[in-house]
């Protein structure tokens, strides 16, 4: 039942009979007894059919076609001839303009490709097998290229070519088709070719016929889109100024100039209850009467320092791709330096680090120059290079390169005391 209700469902999206009528030239090639010409375009063809689509791409009609051959007029010293004809034919369609994506460039603009076979009657009406009747089978290969109107209407153009099987006398009326075998005639003996222009009438309640529906849920429109950019737009703000936009933001009202992690939540890296922008020794615990900072010899500072580095809490983030840190984060480069300052006996190695999406040799070229802009920092921030290292180590694989957050704290630059 369900399978039923989601079939009938689907019907209702779009058309599938449509009406068709044309008008044009036709073209008889091949018999025609000498000295018999035929006008290049000559005007006397007319067809008409139904046509059912049973997809977008595929479909089936049921046409018949009628008119008449003529002589070549002028000069061309062409004995008269009048020959009736009518054909039968269903024919397979295939709706190109959705196989090949037209709507890539173009929303009206469309072409059909159909072929198929059928019955067909040539009736001289002149010279000497005048009201002979010839019948035939015929097989017809054409292709159609179409013009959106409106939803109902579509102008199309169709050039076509027709083979008459088994066909006794030439299109002239005057000759006998005597094939070099005794066993009379015999396969496709006769060619001409139809060029006609019309209309196509598409039947049905549904908005669109087949021949130009796409599937609603692969193309948005211009309202849709700019609903969804509008969205996208409100989730990249960033009202507290972080750097870490409001809908990754878990504390989106973090103050001016506060150092928060990835999900924007505000850092205390020693645990003393002093938040980082605030804490002027923020990886060494203290009172707040001392601004975050111990009242402790030079070397317990080291410790501390040395400690936060092997717990992880320094780091320099960086963006996706990028070697350029992330505003929010490169505060730790202002303390590493301030460090360093005050400890002249201490060297630093500057360690970078990517995640795993992407080439392994890429991602390592990636960390030794997020490396290299941390040890740039810190030069320009007045420590004497001579007394830091940089090295990329790649990709982090101590992370579940699944989580976006994870990966996030993989496109890093450390710090280690040496």
């Amino acid at each position: 039942m369900a399978g039923a209700l989601a079939l009938g469902a689907n019907a209702q999206d779009y058309d599938k009979w449509s009406l068709e009528l044309n008008g044009g030239f036709n073209k008889p090639m091949a018999p025609l007894a000498p000295p018999f010409l035929s006008p290049t375009l000559n005007i006397g063809h007319v067809d008409f059919g139904v046509r059912y689509m049973f997809n977008e791409k595929f479909g089936a009609k049921l046409d018949f076609g009628f008119g008449s051959f003529k002589e070549a007029g002028g000069d061309s010293q062409s004995p008269a001839f009048d020959t009736k004809y009518n054909r039968l034919n269903l024919q397979g369609v295939a709706n190109l303009g959705r196989v090949l994506n037209f709507e890539s460039f173009s929303r009206s603009f469309g072409m059909l490709l159909h072929g198929g076979a059928g019955i067909g009657l040539v009736n001289p009406e002149l010279n000497t097998y005048n009201d002979f009747d010839d019948n035939v089978y015929t097989l017809i290969f054409g292709i159609t290229p179409q013009l959106k109107l409106s939803n109902n209407i579509a102008l199309v153009g169709d050039i076509s070519t027709i083979l008459n099987g088994r066909q006794t006398v030439t299109f002239d009326g005057d000759g006998v088709i005597r094939p070099s075998t005794t066993n009379g005639f015999y396969g496709a003996n006769g060619t001409w070719w139809t060029g006609t222009i019309g209309l196509n009438f598409y039947l049905g309640s549904a908005e669109e016929h087949a021949d130009w529906y796409i599937e609603a849920d692969k193309y948005a429109t211009k309202e849709e889109l700019a609903s969804q950019i509008n969205g996208i737009k409100d989730m990249l703000k960033d009202s507290d100024g972080d750097g870490v936009p409001d809908y990754l933001d878990k504390e989106p009202n973090t103050p001016a100039g506060a150092r928060v992690n990835s999900s924007g939540s505000t850092l205390d890296s020693d645990g003393d209850g002093t938040p980082d922008h605030v804490d002027e020794c923020p990886f060494m615990p203290g009172p707040a009467s001392t601004n975050g900072c111990p009242v402790e010899e030079e070397v317990e500072e080291v410790d501390y320092f040395k400690q936060a580095i092997n717990d992880g809490y320094v780091n320099v983030y960086f963006a996706f791709d990028s070697d350029k840190p992330l505003g929010y984060s490169t505060s730790a480069a202002n303390y590493v330096a301030n460090f360093l300052k005050r400890n002249p006996g201490v060297n630093v190695e500057v360690k970078g680090y990517a995640d795993e999406l992407g080439p392994e040799d890429y991602n390592m070229e990636l960390s030794e120059s997020r490396a290299k802009s941390v040890y740039d920092l810190l030069v320009a921030a007045g420590v004497d290079g001579s007394r830091l290292s940089y090295q990329g180590y790649g990709e982090d694989t101590s992370v579940d390169k699944s989580s976006a957050d994870a990966r996030q704290m993989a496109r890093r630059a450390s710090f280690e005391v040496k």
